[in-house]
């Protein structure tokens, strides 16, 4: 039996937007003779010329990043204090290794215009569409417009975005990990700002993540690829960096098929 495993991340990287401004990665590249100085502290004196090769030291990269730069694995505590009716939340370091390695379910919502906040109803009919009974601890990834705009100046604004009873419906069935490849697991936040002003009802305020505080799950985002993917029948594996008491961690998430 062969294995086939397919890219589910984005690239980490300063040109392709991703991100709001403010939350932006930076990268310095530094090439091999840049790295002179930091080997010169090992050994000291020795000049690019005299290492091994003639052309310097070491590359390297200098990263500055948040947590929820790229495609992360978000932690219940990202979400709120507390879970499973006031338990401390889960840090990303403590979430179960068993929740990031289970088989994987494609919702197919790229439908859905932009700033759509999808329902129980949705979900329950798009299994039913593509004919798979929903298991506990299945990885359900959620393919909105957002994944053909990776790059666009709007991408935060793009796709739809899975609404709290869209949410507890998954996690009353026993999932554990959902994903998007979408900025957030929620509708971009332009079109909630303009719900909220116009009926006053904060609840509508990162509805989907907020589900959390009732059962405790995670969610990965800026997922990439899922186009290609069947609606089920693959593993996807998803392990979060483990960052201390972090609210989310990078992931290099695969979908893995044996063939």
């Amino acid at each position: 039996m062969s294995q086939k495993i397919v890219d589910l991340s984005i690239y980490l990287e300063n040109d392709v937007i991703t991100d709001p401004p403010f939350m932006r990665p930076k990268i310095t590249y530094q090439k091999h003779g840049e790295t002179v100085k930091e080997a010169n502290h090992f050994f000291p004196g020795v000049s690019a010329e005299q290492f091994p090769g003639g052309e310097g030291f070491a590359a390297a990269e200098m990263v500055t990043l948040s947590t929820h730069n790229g495609t992360h694995l978000d932690a219940p505590w990202h979400f709120h204090p507390t879970m499973d009716g006031g338990k401390p939340a889960m840090t990303i370091d403590e979430v179960p290794l068993g929740w990031c390695f289970r088989p994987g379910v494609k919702l197919d919502f790229r439908k859905f215009e932009d700033g759509y906040v999808v329902t129980a109803q949705d979900v329950e009919d798009e299994l039913m569409r593509i004919e798979y009974d929903l298991q506990p601890m299945d990885i359900v990834l959620v393919n909105t417009a957002a994944g053909k705009a990776v790059g666009d100046p709007n991408f935060v604004d793009i796709g739809c975005g899975m609404g709290y009873e869209a949410t507890m419906y998954l996690l009353d069935r026993g999932v554990c990990v959902t994903g998007t490849d979408a900025w957030s697991w929620d509708a971009p936040f332009s079109y909630t700002a303009k719900k909220v002003a116009e009926t006053g009802d904060r609840s509508l305020i990162w509805e989907g993540h907020k589900a959390g505080r009732d059962k405790g799950y995670c969610h990965l985002e800026k997922l990439h690829n899922l186009e290609v993917l069947p609606p089920f029948g693959y593993t996807v594996a998803c392990f979060p960096h483990k960052v201390k008491g972090a609210s989310a961690g990078w992931t290099r998430a695969v979908a893995i098929f044996n063939e």
